[in-house]
């Protein structure tokens, strides 16, 4: 009995990892990924420059609310 249950044991072992086993990735298209990463560069540009518009934004309402003015220093900056 228990060299019934060994077998079987073994059996479903190797039967679950032959189930979850995974097939490589498909080639990628050298074409394809150059668009994609042209797409995503473009975006992480816009991005980049919305996040820097806001952030302007956020420090122009904090000083006026605060009646911060900009340092004389800084002003000619930018």
């Amino acid at each position: 009995m228990n060299l019934r249950i060994l077998i079987m044991t073994v059996v479903m072992a190797a039967t679950a990892g032959a189930v979850w086993a995974k097939l490589p990735a498909p080639p990628a298209d050298p074409k394809a990924a150059e668009a994609k990463a042209k797409t995503d560069a473009a975006a992480k540009q816009k991005d980049a420059e919305s996040l820097g518009k806001a952030q302007d934004r956020a420090v122009a309402n904090y000083r006026k609310n605060k009646g911060i003015r900009v340092p004389a220093s800084m002003a000619g900056k930018k």
